[in-house]
């Protein structure tokens, strides 16, 4: 995993351990743990300010995560056509490489910037904070984030969203949630994509991949739909707009929501299994707003 893969360094937090950085140097020699440990740290903190960012703007800020493949572009793409006239919305697309997923968005006449990522495996809260100096976010309703196709990693980083969306195609195995719970519990909202390839696949079993949901003790809401042909979308439709009308309220009271950022996956990025301890991260939950961002 990325204890061994690297990925926890990425162009965007690589100022932080290189040369004269904050975390250049440790105290007792334990360089690779201390690191990790370290970094993981750094990007909760940023992870705080992004959202102070979008709190501010009474901005709904929406984490997509999923394998590659799975639709996450075509879902954002039904859904501009769905909300376009009630919402503004924003996109930050993250792939390893190429401006192809941004440059649908922008075919829609909607804002995106890329993020490419190199060989990061998952979007950082860093990333993301250069992302948010690059967009107008003056006006805008909601800011999606779509993250890297990846099933381990994007779960155990915050990148400041409030929300975290699993999509899950059907061509995908009704299995997934089992096999990689630490994404599956992380969800706020699971998708069942390509819904509408289900008369033609008979291994996909929709109950039964709810069942492993629930199994994982996620009360998530499953949703099926089929984003390019628009079918069963507007129960998604709807829990964005409940959502959009939460936040607002949630500005009005001085009050921000954190994401199910997992222990378990945060665990899997530093190689003494480390944990933070002053975060429950079972339980998504709402907090004072104490800190105006700068």
């Amino acid at each position: 995993m990325c204890d061994t893969c690297g990925c926890n360094v990425t162009h965007s937090n690589a100022h932080l351990v290189t040369d004269k950085g904050k975390l250049a140097r440790t105290e007792d020699g334990r360089q690779a743990i201390t690191v990790l440990q370290n970094l993981l740290t750094e990007n909760d903190r940023q992870a705080v300010h992004n959202r102070q960012h979008f709190d501010k703007q009474s901005i709904l800020a929406i984490n997509l995560m999923s394998s590659p493949g799975a639709g996450k572009t075509a879902l954002l793409e039904a859904t501009i056509d769905g909300l376009a006239d009630e919402f503004s919305i924003a996109v930050i697309e993250g792939d390893l490489e190429t401006e192809n997923d941004a440059q649908r968005i922008r075919d829609k006449g909607v804002p995106a910037l890329q993020i490419s990522t190199g060989s990061a495996c998952h979007l950082d809260a860093h990333m993301v904070h250069d992302a948010l100096h690059h967009l107008d976010l003056n006006g805008v309703d909601i800011v999606f984030i779509e993250n890297v196709g990846n099933l381990v990693c994007p779960a155990s980083f915050d990148l400041g969203q409030h929300r975290n969306i699993t999509l899950l195609s059907v061509t995908e195995g009704d299995d997934k949630p089992a096999k990689y719970p630490v994404m599956f519990r992380a969800a706020d909202l699971i998708l069942l994509t390509k819904s509408d390839l289900l008369e033609v696949i008979d291994d996909f079993d929709p109950q039964q991949a709810e069942h492993y949901v629930r199994q994982l003790a996620s009360e998530a809401p499953v949703l099926q739909l089929a984003a390019r042909r628009k079918i069963d979308i507007d129960s998604w439709l709807d829990w964005l707009r409940d959502e959009v009308m939460a936040q607002r309220e949630r500005r009005i009271n001085n009050l921000s929501l954190r994401p199910n950022i997992q222990p378990e996956g945060a665990a899997l990025h530093s190689a003494d299994k480390y944990h933070h301890d002053d975060h429950d991260h079972h339980h998504q939950h709402t907090h004072s707003h104490r800190h105006s961002p700068s």
